[in-house]
Protein backbone atom coordinates (compact mmCIF):
# COMPACT_ATOMS: atom_id res chain seq x y z
CA UNK A 1 0.00 0.00 0.00
CA UNK A 2 1.20 3.67 -0.86
CA UNK A 3 2.37 5.42 2.39
CA UNK A 4 -0.39 8.24 3.54
CA UNK A 5 1.88 11.54 3.25
CA UNK A 6 1.32 14.45 5.61
CA UNK A 7 1.82 17.62 3.81
CA UNK A 8 3.85 20.26 5.89
CA UNK A 9 3.50 23.70 5.25
CA UNK A 10 5.90 26.72 6.46
CA UNK A 11 5.34 30.52 6.03
CA UNK A 12 7.76 33.06 6.00
CA UNK A 13 8.25 34.08 9.70
CA UNK A 14 8.98 30.31 10.11
CA UNK A 15 11.71 30.51 8.30
CA UNK A 16 12.92 33.48 8.98
CA UNK A 17 16.33 32.83 10.73
CA UNK A 18 18.92 30.46 11.89
CA UNK A 19 16.37 30.07 14.86
CA UNK A 20 13.24 29.26 12.98
CA UNK A 21 15.22 26.82 10.39
CA UNK A 22 16.13 24.92 13.16
CA UNK A 23 12.58 24.80 14.59
CA UNK A 24 11.12 23.72 11.35
CA UNK A 25 13.82 20.57 11.26
CA UNK A 26 12.60 19.30 14.70
CA UNK A 27 8.96 19.56 13.78
CA UNK A 28 9.45 17.89 10.37
CA UNK A 29 11.59 15.31 12.77
CA UNK A 30 8.48 14.68 15.02
CA UNK A 31 6.56 13.68 11.85
CA UNK A 32 9.03 11.72 9.87
CA UNK A 33 6.90 8.15 10.97
CA UNK A 34 3.96 10.23 8.75
CA UNK A 35 5.88 10.53 5.71
CA UNK A 36 6.20 14.54 5.33
CA UNK A 37 6.03 16.41 2.39
CA UNK A 38 7.43 19.78 3.14
CA UNK A 39 6.57 23.17 1.37
CA UNK A 40 8.39 26.03 2.73
CA UNK A 41 7.90 29.90 1.80
CA UNK A 42 10.60 32.21 1.22
CA UNK A 43 12.41 33.81 4.09
CA UNK A 44 10.20 36.81 5.41
CA UNK A 45 10.70 40.31 3.79
CA UNK A 46 12.40 38.55 0.73
CA UNK A 47 9.84 38.34 -1.76
CA UNK A 48 8.89 41.79 -1.05
CA UNK A 49 12.44 42.87 -1.90
CA UNK A 50 12.55 41.18 -4.56
CA UNK A 51 9.32 42.84 -5.83
CA UNK A 52 11.34 46.20 -5.08
CA UNK A 53 14.19 45.31 -6.91
CA UNK A 54 12.35 44.19 -10.02
CA UNK A 55 10.49 47.92 -9.83
CA UNK A 56 13.85 49.24 -9.77
CA UNK A 57 15.19 47.58 -12.26
CA UNK A 58 12.03 48.47 -14.06
CA UNK A 59 13.40 52.57 -13.62
CA UNK A 60 16.14 51.64 -15.56
CA UNK A 61 18.38 51.04 -12.10
CA UNK A 62 19.55 47.85 -12.47
CA UNK A 63 22.89 47.52 -10.38
CA UNK A 64 20.84 49.12 -7.92
CA UNK A 65 18.13 46.59 -7.70
CA UNK A 66 20.58 43.91 -7.43
CA UNK A 67 22.49 46.02 -4.49
CA UNK A 68 19.55 46.17 -2.80
CA UNK A 69 19.43 42.17 -2.43
CA UNK A 70 22.68 41.54 -0.90
CA UNK A 71 21.32 41.77 2.82
CA UNK A 72 18.82 38.77 1.97
CA UNK A 73 21.63 36.69 0.73
CA UNK A 74 23.45 37.68 3.56
CA UNK A 75 20.86 36.21 5.63
CA UNK A 76 20.84 32.83 4.15
CA UNK A 77 24.79 33.18 4.82
CA UNK A 78 24.34 33.53 8.30
CA UNK A 79 21.55 30.43 8.83
CA UNK A 80 24.40 28.62 6.97
CA UNK A 81 27.00 29.25 9.31
CA UNK A 82 24.97 28.82 12.05
CA UNK A 83 23.41 25.08 11.09
CA UNK A 84 25.28 23.83 8.32
CA UNK A 85 28.90 21.65 8.12
CA UNK A 86 31.38 22.70 5.27
CA UNK A 87 29.56 20.41 3.02
CA UNK A 88 26.42 22.02 3.34
CA UNK A 89 27.61 25.76 3.76
CA UNK A 90 29.81 25.04 0.25
CA UNK A 91 26.45 23.44 -1.53
CA UNK A 92 24.32 26.51 -0.24
CA UNK A 93 27.20 28.93 -1.35
CA UNK A 94 26.71 27.60 -5.07
CA UNK A 95 23.26 27.48 -5.16
CA UNK A 96 23.46 30.98 -4.29
CA UNK A 97 26.40 32.24 -6.58
CA UNK A 98 24.38 30.81 -9.57
CA UNK A 99 20.97 32.34 -8.06
CA UNK A 100 23.04 35.47 -8.27
CA UNK A 101 23.89 34.97 -11.45
CA UNK A 102 20.77 34.70 -12.99
CA UNK A 103 19.05 37.54 -10.74
CA UNK A 104 21.52 39.87 -12.03
CA UNK A 105 21.03 39.18 -15.67
CA UNK A 106 17.02 39.25 -14.94
CA UNK A 107 17.26 42.49 -13.61
CA UNK A 108 19.38 43.69 -16.14
CA UNK A 109 16.52 42.23 -18.91
CA UNK A 110 13.96 44.17 -17.21
CA UNK A 111 15.61 47.11 -16.95
CA UNK A 112 16.03 46.53 -21.17
CA UNK A 113 12.26 45.37 -21.89
CA UNK A 114 14.09 42.47 -23.51
CA UNK A 115 11.35 40.27 -22.37
CA UNK A 116 7.59 40.89 -21.23
CA UNK A 117 7.59 42.34 -17.77
CA UNK A 118 5.30 40.24 -16.32
CA UNK A 119 7.56 36.85 -17.13
CA UNK A 120 10.69 38.69 -15.93
CA UNK A 121 8.76 39.25 -12.86
CA UNK A 122 7.32 35.86 -11.82
CA UNK A 123 11.19 34.61 -12.67
CA UNK A 124 12.71 36.87 -10.10
CA UNK A 125 10.16 36.89 -7.39
CA UNK A 126 10.73 33.32 -7.47
CA UNK A 127 13.95 33.11 -5.93
CA UNK A 128 12.77 33.64 -2.73
CA UNK A 129 11.23 29.99 -2.37
CA UNK A 130 13.94 29.07 -4.65
CA UNK A 131 16.88 29.76 -1.84
CA UNK A 132 14.69 29.23 1.03
CA UNK A 133 13.82 25.28 -0.23
CA UNK A 134 17.53 24.85 -0.71
CA UNK A 135 18.62 25.53 2.36
CA UNK A 136 15.84 24.20 4.26
CA UNK A 137 16.90 21.19 2.47
CA UNK A 138 20.62 21.30 3.63
CA UNK A 139 19.18 22.15 7.57
CA UNK A 140 16.91 18.88 7.36
CA UNK A 141 20.09 17.37 6.45
CA UNK A 142 22.77 18.54 8.69
CA UNK A 143 20.05 17.33 11.56
CA UNK A 144 20.16 13.86 10.05
CA UNK A 145 17.02 14.02 8.36
CA UNK A 146 16.80 12.32 4.61
CA UNK A 147 15.71 15.61 2.90
CA UNK A 148 15.67 15.67 -1.00
CA UNK A 149 14.45 18.69 -2.99
CA UNK A 150 11.95 18.68 -5.52
CA UNK A 151 11.86 21.70 -7.58
CA UNK A 152 8.43 22.81 -7.51
CA UNK A 153 8.63 24.22 -11.04
CA UNK A 154 8.63 20.15 -12.59
CA UNK A 155 5.63 19.27 -10.41
CA UNK A 156 3.00 22.26 -10.80
CA UNK A 157 1.99 23.55 -14.30
CA UNK A 158 -0.22 25.99 -14.83
CA UNK A 159 -1.14 28.78 -17.39
CA UNK A 160 0.40 31.58 -18.84
CA UNK A 161 -1.23 34.08 -16.92
CA UNK A 162 1.62 35.76 -14.70
CA UNK A 163 1.50 36.78 -11.51
CA UNK A 164 -1.02 34.71 -10.55
CA UNK A 165 -1.46 31.46 -12.25
CA UNK A 166 -4.19 28.57 -12.73
CA UNK A 167 -3.06 25.21 -12.21
CA UNK A 168 -3.76 22.58 -14.86
CA UNK A 169 -4.75 20.13 -12.42
CA UNK A 170 -4.59 16.62 -14.47
CA UNK A 171 -0.64 17.28 -15.44
CA UNK A 172 0.04 18.84 -12.21
CA UNK A 173 -1.69 15.92 -9.96
CA UNK A 174 0.41 12.89 -12.62
CA UNK A 175 3.78 14.88 -11.90
CA UNK A 176 3.30 15.63 -8.28
CA UNK A 177 2.60 11.93 -8.07
CA UNK A 178 5.25 10.42 -10.58
CA UNK A 179 7.77 12.44 -8.62
CA UNK A 180 7.18 12.31 -5.15
CA UNK A 181 5.31 9.27 -4.05
CA UNK A 182 8.90 7.21 -5.41
CA UNK A 183 10.52 9.85 -2.62
CA UNK A 184 7.44 8.84 -0.13
CA UNK A 185 8.06 4.92 -0.72
CA UNK A 186 11.69 5.05 -0.44
CA UNK A 187 11.40 6.58 2.93
CA UNK A 188 13.03 10.80 1.67
CA UNK A 189 11.38 14.22 2.56
CA UNK A 190 11.10 15.61 -0.27
CA UNK A 191 11.34 19.41 0.31
CA UNK A 192 10.02 22.29 -2.64
CA UNK A 193 8.85 25.84 -2.31
CA UNK A 194 5.49 26.39 -2.82
CA UNK A 195 4.25 29.69 -4.68
CA UNK A 196 6.25 28.96 -7.64
CA UNK A 197 5.19 26.86 -10.66
CA UNK A 198 5.87 26.82 -14.09
CA UNK A 199 3.65 27.30 -17.50
CA UNK A 200 3.03 23.98 -20.02
CA UNK A 201 6.48 25.79 -22.00
CA UNK A 202 8.37 25.91 -18.99
CA UNK A 203 8.61 29.30 -18.03
CA UNK A 204 8.52 29.97 -14.38
CA UNK A 205 4.97 31.29 -12.90
CA UNK A 206 3.58 32.01 -9.53
CA UNK A 207 0.26 31.21 -8.05
CA UNK A 208 -0.18 34.69 -6.66
CA UNK A 209 0.51 36.35 -3.14
CA UNK A 210 -0.15 33.78 -0.17
CA UNK A 211 0.54 31.02 -2.57
CA UNK A 212 2.66 28.08 -0.86
CA UNK A 213 -0.48 27.59 0.94
CA UNK A 214 -1.91 26.35 -2.33
CA UNK A 215 0.70 24.61 -3.35
CA UNK A 216 0.58 22.99 -0.31
CA UNK A 217 -2.88 21.95 -1.05
CA UNK A 218 -2.18 20.89 -4.67
CA UNK A 219 0.08 18.62 -3.31
CA UNK A 220 -1.66 17.29 -0.34
CA UNK A 221 -4.28 16.84 -2.96
CA UNK A 222 -2.56 14.88 -5.77
CA UNK A 223 -0.98 12.66 -2.74
CA UNK A 224 -4.42 12.15 -0.89
CA UNK A 225 -2.46 12.93 1.82
CA UNK A 226 -3.69 12.11 5.50
CA UNK A 227 -3.42 15.99 6.61
CA UNK A 228 -2.26 19.33 5.43
CA UNK A 229 -0.61 21.22 8.01
CA UNK A 230 0.08 24.92 7.60
CA UNK A 231 2.77 26.04 10.23
CA UNK A 232 2.53 29.69 10.88
CA UNK A 233 3.16 32.68 13.45
CA UNK A 234 0.02 32.15 15.55
CA UNK A 235 -1.69 29.21 17.01
CA UNK A 236 -4.36 28.26 14.44
CA UNK A 237 -7.13 30.62 13.43
CA UNK A 238 -8.74 32.97 16.03
CA UNK A 239 -12.07 34.24 16.96
CA UNK A 240 -10.77 37.70 15.37
CA UNK A 241 -7.71 39.55 15.08
CA UNK A 242 -5.52 39.86 18.34
CA UNK A 243 -3.68 43.07 17.71
CA UNK A 244 -7.38 44.51 18.24
CA UNK A 245 -8.26 41.94 20.79
CA UNK A 246 -5.74 40.87 22.31
CA UNK A 247 -8.01 38.53 24.33
CA UNK A 248 -9.39 36.73 20.87
CA UNK A 249 -8.58 32.72 21.32
CA UNK A 250 -7.51 29.73 19.39
CA UNK A 251 -10.76 27.97 17.70
CA UNK A 252 -10.44 24.00 17.69
CA UNK A 253 -12.28 23.25 14.88
CA UNK A 254 -13.53 25.02 11.85
CA UNK A 255 -15.97 23.62 8.45
CA UNK A 256 -14.37 24.16 5.18
CA UNK A 257 -17.05 26.41 4.52
CA UNK A 258 -16.58 29.00 7.56
CA UNK A 259 -13.16 28.86 7.39
CA UNK A 260 -12.96 29.42 3.20
CA UNK A 261 -14.99 32.55 4.12
CA UNK A 262 -12.96 34.18 7.22
CA UNK A 263 -9.90 33.55 4.57
CA UNK A 264 -11.96 35.41 1.69
CA UNK A 265 -12.75 38.09 3.91
CA UNK A 266 -9.63 38.74 5.48
CA UNK A 267 -8.47 36.54 8.19
CA UNK A 268 -4.98 36.09 6.91
CA UNK A 269 -3.83 32.25 8.63
CA UNK A 270 -5.28 31.13 5.27
CA UNK A 271 -4.66 31.84 1.48
CA UNK A 272 -8.40 31.82 0.08
CA UNK A 273 -7.59 29.51 -2.60
CA UNK A 274 -5.66 26.83 -0.43
CA UNK A 275 -9.51 25.30 1.28
CA UNK A 276 -10.76 23.78 -2.41
CA UNK A 277 -7.94 21.45 -3.42
CA UNK A 278 -8.82 19.63 0.59
CA UNK A 279 -12.42 20.34 -0.19
CA UNK A 280 -12.51 18.50 -2.81
CA UNK A 281 -11.11 14.86 -1.46
CA UNK A 282 -11.80 16.05 2.35
CA UNK A 283 -8.37 16.63 3.57
CA UNK A 284 -8.32 17.63 6.91
CA UNK A 285 -6.02 20.64 7.29
CA UNK A 286 -4.44 22.05 10.60
CA UNK A 287 -3.54 25.16 11.32
CA UNK A 288 -0.27 25.64 13.67
CA UNK A 289 2.23 27.44 15.10
CA UNK A 290 5.71 26.63 14.35
CA UNK A 291 6.69 29.01 17.71
CA UNK A 292 4.47 26.20 19.75
CA UNK A 293 5.01 23.10 18.03
CA UNK A 294 3.34 21.29 20.62
CA UNK A 295 -0.49 23.45 20.74
CA UNK A 296 -3.19 21.84 19.28
CA UNK A 297 -3.88 24.38 16.68
CA UNK A 298 -7.25 24.61 14.80
CA UNK A 299 -8.63 21.68 12.62
CA UNK A 300 -10.13 22.41 9.23
CA UNK A 301 -12.58 19.54 8.65
CA UNK A 302 -15.81 18.84 6.48
CA UNK A 303 -17.94 19.29 8.94
CA UNK A 304 -16.96 21.77 12.32
CA UNK A 305 -17.91 19.79 15.64
CA UNK A 306 -21.14 21.40 17.51
CA UNK A 307 -20.29 24.48 19.86
CA UNK A 308 -22.99 26.17 22.44
CA UNK A 309 -21.17 29.61 20.34
CA UNK A 310 -23.05 30.13 16.82
CA UNK A 311 -20.12 32.59 16.06
CA UNK A 312 -17.09 30.97 15.48
CA UNK A 313 -14.92 34.11 14.36
CA UNK A 314 -15.28 37.82 13.06
CA UNK A 315 -13.00 38.96 10.20
CA UNK A 316 -12.72 42.00 8.10
CA UNK A 317 -11.13 43.17 5.37
CA UNK A 318 -9.84 47.36 4.83
CA UNK A 319 -9.24 49.10 2.07
CA UNK A 320 -12.49 48.68 0.31
CA UNK A 321 -14.30 50.73 -2.08
CA UNK A 322 -18.06 51.06 -2.53
CA UNK A 323 -19.89 51.33 -5.95
CA UNK A 324 -23.22 52.33 -6.24
CA UNK A 325 -24.83 51.88 -10.07
CA UNK A 326 -28.13 52.91 -10.48
CA UNK A 327 -30.75 52.91 -13.98
CA UNK A 328 -33.96 53.20 -14.60
CA UNK A 329 -33.57 50.64 -17.34
CA UNK A 330 -32.66 48.29 -14.59
CA UNK A 331 -36.26 48.35 -13.62
CA UNK A 332 -38.24 44.47 -14.66
CA UNK A 333 -34.96 44.12 -17.47
CA UNK A 334 -33.40 41.34 -17.81
CA UNK A 335 -29.58 41.08 -18.94
CA UNK A 336 -28.86 44.55 -16.56
CA UNK A 337 -26.39 42.18 -13.42
CA UNK A 338 -24.83 40.72 -16.45
CA UNK A 339 -23.93 43.70 -18.46
CA UNK A 340 -22.23 45.00 -14.81
CA UNK A 341 -20.32 41.56 -14.52
CA UNK A 342 -18.96 41.28 -17.74
CA UNK A 343 -17.45 45.21 -17.59
CA UNK A 344 -15.55 43.58 -14.12
CA UNK A 345 -15.03 40.66 -15.98
CA UNK A 346 -12.88 42.74 -18.77
CA UNK A 347 -11.25 44.39 -16.21
CA UNK A 348 -9.97 41.54 -14.54
CA UNK A 349 -11.35 42.79 -10.85
CA UNK A 350 -12.79 40.76 -7.97
CA UNK A 351 -16.43 41.79 -6.72
CA UNK A 352 -16.20 41.03 -2.83
CA UNK A 353 -19.99 41.72 -2.22
CA UNK A 354 -23.33 42.86 -3.82
CA UNK A 355 -26.68 43.99 -3.11
CA UNK A 356 -29.49 45.17 -5.28
CA UNK A 357 -32.71 46.91 -5.13
CA UNK A 358 -35.01 47.52 -8.07
CA UNK A 359 -33.04 50.30 -9.93
CA UNK A 360 -29.68 49.73 -8.37
CA UNK A 361 -26.87 47.43 -7.72
CA UNK A 362 -24.25 48.37 -4.86
CA UNK A 363 -20.94 46.24 -4.98
CA UNK A 364 -17.39 46.16 -3.22
CA UNK A 365 -14.19 45.83 -4.43
CA UNK A 366 -10.57 45.70 -2.36
CA UNK A 367 -8.76 45.59 -6.06
CA UNK A 368 -9.26 49.57 -7.47
CA UNK A 369 -6.15 49.28 -10.17
CA UNK A 370 -9.08 49.66 -13.17
CA UNK A 371 -11.07 51.82 -10.97
CA UNK A 372 -10.91 54.44 -13.85
CA UNK A 373 -11.59 52.40 -16.61
CA UNK A 374 -14.49 50.08 -14.48
CA UNK A 375 -16.30 53.38 -13.78
CA UNK A 376 -15.87 54.86 -17.55
CA UNK A 377 -17.65 51.71 -18.62
CA UNK A 378 -20.59 51.33 -16.08
CA UNK A 379 -21.35 54.64 -16.76
CA UNK A 380 -22.88 53.98 -20.42
CA UNK A 381 -25.31 51.79 -18.59
CA UNK A 382 -26.33 53.82 -15.45
CA UNK A 383 -25.15 56.83 -12.95
CA UNK A 384 -22.25 55.57 -10.52
CA UNK A 385 -21.46 56.61 -7.24
CA UNK A 386 -18.03 55.87 -5.34
CA UNK A 387 -17.57 55.41 -1.42
CA UNK A 388 -13.43 55.06 -0.88
CA UNK A 389 -12.51 54.15 2.51
CA UNK A 390 -14.32 51.42 3.72
CA UNK A 391 -13.83 48.12 5.34
CA UNK A 392 -16.01 44.90 5.04
CA UNK A 393 -16.88 42.89 8.19
CA UNK A 394 -17.52 39.01 8.08
CA UNK A 395 -19.22 37.24 10.88
CA UNK A 396 -19.10 33.24 10.49
CA UNK A 397 -20.78 30.82 12.05
CA UNK A 398 -22.59 27.69 10.97
CA UNK A 399 -26.22 28.17 11.05
CA UNK A 400 -26.52 31.90 10.58
CA UNK A 401 -28.87 32.47 8.21
CA UNK A 402 -31.37 29.60 10.40
CA UNK A 403 -31.22 31.09 13.47
CA UNK A 404 -33.18 34.06 14.83
CA UNK A 405 -32.07 37.06 16.71
CA UNK A 406 -28.46 36.65 15.96
CA UNK A 407 -29.04 39.85 12.95
CA UNK A 408 -30.14 41.91 15.88
CA UNK A 409 -27.65 40.72 18.08
CA UNK A 410 -25.03 41.98 16.10
CA UNK A 411 -26.72 45.15 14.73
CA UNK A 412 -27.42 46.11 18.64
CA UNK A 413 -23.64 46.18 19.46
CA UNK A 414 -23.43 48.86 17.00
CA UNK A 415 -26.48 50.57 16.83
CA UNK A 416 -24.43 53.78 16.40
CA UNK A 417 -22.48 52.87 13.89
CA UNK A 418 -23.61 53.61 10.62
CA UNK A 419 -23.48 50.50 7.99
CA UNK A 420 -22.97 51.25 4.36
CA UNK A 421 -24.41 48.14 3.10
CA UNK A 422 -25.52 44.37 4.48
CA UNK A 423 -25.21 40.95 2.71
CA UNK A 424 -26.87 38.01 4.60
CA UNK A 425 -28.34 35.04 3.01
CA UNK A 426 -26.18 34.22 0.13
CA UNK A 427 -23.96 31.39 2.87
CA UNK A 428 -25.92 30.36 5.71
CA UNK A 429 -22.36 30.45 7.92
CA UNK A 430 -21.38 34.32 6.80
CA UNK A 431 -23.31 37.69 7.73
CA UNK A 432 -21.56 40.20 5.91
CA UNK A 433 -21.60 44.33 6.23
CA UNK A 434 -19.59 47.20 5.34
CA UNK A 435 -18.61 50.11 7.51
CA UNK A 436 -16.66 52.90 7.65
CA UNK A 437 -12.45 51.94 7.78
CA UNK A 438 -11.49 54.59 10.61
CA UNK A 439 -13.99 52.96 13.19
CA UNK A 440 -13.31 48.99 11.83
CA UNK A 441 -11.26 48.85 15.57
CA UNK A 442 -14.42 49.55 17.03
CA UNK A 443 -16.74 47.45 15.82
CA UNK A 444 -14.29 44.38 16.07
CA UNK A 445 -13.66 45.22 19.61
CA UNK A 446 -17.86 45.37 20.48
CA UNK A 447 -18.90 42.47 18.22
CA UNK A 448 -16.12 40.28 20.01
CA UNK A 449 -17.39 41.55 23.27
CA UNK A 450 -20.76 40.59 22.34
CA UNK A 451 -20.20 37.08 21.53
CA UNK A 452 -16.96 36.38 23.27
CA UNK A 453 -16.13 38.24 25.99
CA UNK A 454 -19.53 38.76 28.03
Amino acid sequence: MEKKATVMKFGGTSVQDAAAFARVAEIVSGEKENSPVVVTSAMAKVTDALLQAFEWAKKGNATTAFESLQPHFERHIKVAEELLGESGRKSLQLELDYAKQELNDLLVRVSRRSLPLQMLKDAIVSYGEQLSSRLLVEVCQAKKLNARHADARRLIVTDDEYGSAAPVWDQTERLIRLELQPLIAAGEIPVLGGFIAASRGGETTTLGRGGSDYSAALVGAALQAREIQIWTDVTGVLTCDPRICPEARTLKTLSYEEAAELAYFGAKVLHPKTIQPAVDLQIPVRVCNSRQPTEQGTMILPQSQSTPRLVKSIAYKKGITILHITSARMLGAYGFMSAIFQIFERHRTVIDVVTTSEVSVSLTLDDTAALEAIIKDLERIGTVEIEPNQAVVCVVGSGLRDTSGVAAQIFAAISDINISLISHGASSVNMTFVVQENVIGEVIKRLHDEFFTN
